[in-house]
């Protein structure tokens, strides 16, 4: 794909932010003709706002089949806006691990996409550039304390604090830093973790300031003591240098749809190892300059939507009124047992077993409060009796369900499903119910998740974890919320697991605490916080022209 919008396709970022949401050009800060920052000072004068209705928009368990979650939520967008309801879009920033690996960008597709593509799917305003200088600089710092004397007692066995790179490197691991003699510190194993692992970018994703995010720096616990009493970021004196490389970051970024819709991309991807939603400062800005903020989660439901109900709701008092379901008719061939090569051809039996794992989405997402409407992303292929089951099926379970074609229709395709959207989000905000209570033990939350979310059976860990979250219960963090980060491919932690299986059982294979974030992350199965490169990565079909325009973006 071709990664170039013609300019006279796109509004100036001026015009845009002045015409369609009133915004004074003396309030951004542009990067360029077509995106743009919007300032702090701008973002507080909106507080005093009425907010608009918040549409999640997530999705059945993705597959190699594809979904459409972020090209749904563009030409949701457009369609609210052709039927007259004033909609801003809100989106998570792409990581340039998949950009280069295997999923892709993160700027929808078709008819249904923003712009400048290549421009967001590359370096963007520099955000995850700043999020890993200031959680490298708080590495680099911890190494050169101790180098000079360690006069705050580091356990060398016990420092937390890992390096971060914006790329899938499955070298980079497990690494040993300190090599070559006195002169280059002191020997000790580390690792890295891909940007979006980094509880900075969650710390930025959660903060509703700079005051609140200086707070949450300050509280990063970077590694222990040999009694075991931590040390933290403000030990350091880090706060401020860091707070100093991640000021315009906590800006959200202004760009629009290919129908003029402006969209606050900002933060947040990755819902398998992080929380996987966009900044609360950009939904929350969204919501004061729209009738409808459009906003959505990472991978599936069980992973993105979940985190967005148990964590971005319960710590920012934000309220769905709506919550929109993806689905494509040929990746609920992919859980009835099709395989990819396979799922253009029609086969109403393979659909048929592949429901389940929409249903349990459905079932989910109704347990959490929220009114839901199926958006059943149309593709080419997708033969008419094929389509009729589904819609009969949904319909069945009392859902209101459309067959949406934005992706070659623009928003034009997406008139009916913004009218379903529009009827089911009624009046206000929903009634939110979240899966388990704050003053729950954390080892019972963790099997909350497990259990009602993922249909497991329960929660298992070895000796040394339990007592790793025993510790934590103990140090006062029990009434935090869980990350759980876990394969996104199945409601299991084994990837080849598909549809809905139950009765499983889910691993804990690690714990780490976010106390800047203010949540404890439990990892289980196999899922690594960086991830490597296919056998045949993206990278390789990404080119430029003389003329300076990128292909083989997607």
């Amino acid at each position: 794909m071709t990664a170039h919008t013609p300019s006279r396709s796109l509004h100036r970022i001026t015009d845009l932010a002045r015409e369609r949401l009133g915004i004074a050009e003396d309030d951004l800060v542009p990067h360029g003709r077509y995106k743009a920052k919007l300032g702090m000072r701008r973002v507080d004068a909106l507080r005093e706002r009425p907010d608009g209705r918040l549409v999640l928009v997530t999705a059945i368990s993705p597959t190699p089949a594809g979904e459409g979650k972020t090209t749904t939520t563009i030409g949701l967008a457009d369609g609210l806006n052709r039927i007259g309801r004033r909609a801003v879009i809100c989106l998570r920033e792409p990581s340039l691990g998949p950009v280069f690996g295997v999923k892709g960008g993160a700027t929808g597709g078709g008819r249904a996409m923003l712009a400048p593509m290549d421009e967001i799917n590359l370096h963007f305003t520099g955000d995850f550039g700043a999020i890993a200088l200031a959680h490298n600089l708080l590495a680099a710092l911890i190494d050169n304390h101790v180098h000079h004397g360690n006069a705050l007692g580091f356990d060398l066995r016990r420092i937390a604090w890992r390096r971060v790179i914006d790329m899938n490197d499955r070298a980079l691991r497990d690494v040993v830093v300190g090599l070559g003699g006195t002169a280059n510190g002191v020997p000790r194993e580390t690792g890295f973790d891909i940007v979006v692992a980094s509880e900075i970018m969650a710390i930025l994703c959660l903060a509703s300031g700079m005051a609140d995010l200086k707070a949450r720096l300050a509280e990063i616990v970077v590694g222990h003591r040999a009694d075991g009493a931590p040390i933290r970021a403000r030990d350091l004196q880090a706060v401020g240098a860091m707070a100093a490389l991640l000021r315009d970051a906590l800006q959200p970024n202004l760009v629009q749809s290919l129908e003029g819709t402006p969209a606050l991309v900002h933060l947040g991807p990755f819902a398998n190892i992080a929380h996987g939603c966009n900044s609360v400062v950009a939904t929350r800005t969204a919501l004061k300059l729209g009738d409808y903020a459009v906003t959505e989660a990472g991978f599936g439901a069980d992973l993105g939507a979940e985190k967005f109900v148990d964590i971005k709701c319960r710590v920012s008092g934000l309220r769905p009124s709506v919550a929109v379901v993806v689905a494509t008719v040929r990746a609920l061939k992919y859980h009835g047992g099709v395989e990819v090569a396979d799922v253009e051809r029609e086969d109403l039996g393979a659909l048929e077993r592949g429901l389940p794992n929409l249903e349990r989405h459905l079932r989910n997402l109704k347990a959490f409060g929220l009114p839901c409407v199926v958006a059943i992303n149309h593709r080419s292929h997708d033969t008419g009796a094929e389509l009729e089951l589904l819609t009969r099926r949904v319909a069945a379970l009392g859902v209101p369900v459309e067959v949406a074609r934005h992706y070659a229709d623009g928003g034009a395709g997406a008139e009916s499903l913004a009218r379903a959207v529009v009827a089911a989000a009624g009046p206000g905000p929903a009634a939110l119910r979240f899966a388990y209570e704050d003053d729950a033990p954390l080892w019972d939350k963790m099997a909350a998740i497990a259990t009602k979310v993922y249909g497991a059976a329960g929660i298992e860990a070895d000796a040394k974890v339990r007592a790793q979250v025993e510790r934590l219960q103990s140090d006062g963090y029990g009434r935090w919320p869980v990350c759980v980060a876990k394969t996104q491919y199945s409601f299991s932690t084994d990837p080849s697991l598909r549809g809905a299986p139950s009765g499983h059982v889910v691993r804990v294979r690690e714990v780490r605490l976010a106390a800047g974030a203010r949540f404890v992350v439990m990892i289980c199965g196999d899922v690594m916080t960086m991830p490597g490169l296919p056998k045949r990565p993206a990278a390789h079909a990404i080119d430029v022209d003389d003329d300076g325009t990128i292909t083989g973006l997607f």
